[in-house]
């Protein structure tokens, strides 16, 4: 994808981040990986709250919604370039990048912006 395709969807990323209720995100990273893979995302030991924040019934916490939003756009970017079931696959498989890290295990340390720059560099093919 070339460099200045790659800036359009990072924008498009952002805004579809920025866009959707915290509900919402919770609700489509519930339905893409399962309730469990959600909280370990949101690094919450009881499952069943990704549920409740999936009704409204509840919010998370700061850190929780900031990783939940990280790994939402990070998801929907490499989706832009590529398609849903291969930036699912992406998101959940071991990345030379992240030194064999998957990026969601990379968004649970808190390192978002490899993370990022490792969804670039594929989007780019530069793997």
């Amino acid at each position: 994808m070339p460099i200045q395709t790659v800036s359009a969807a990072e924008a498009s990323a952002l805004r579809a981040q920025t866009n959707e209720t915290v509900a919402g995100i919770a609700r489509f990273l519930q339905e893409t990986y399962s309730q469990r893979l959600t909280a370990y995302i949101a690094g919450i030991d009881d499952p069943k709250q990704v549920g409740r924040w999936c009704r409204g019934l509840s919010a998370p916490r700061y850190e929780s919604e900031e990783r939940l939003r990280i790994a939402y756009q990070v998801f929907k970017l490499i989706e832009s370039g590529e398609n849903f079931h291969i930036a699912r696959a992406w998101m959940i498989g071991m990345n030379p990048q992240l030194d064999d890290d998957s990026p969601i295990r990379a968004i649970t340390d808190a390192r978002y912006k490899e993370v990022m720059a490792a969804a670039r560099s594929y989007l780019q093919g530069d793997l």
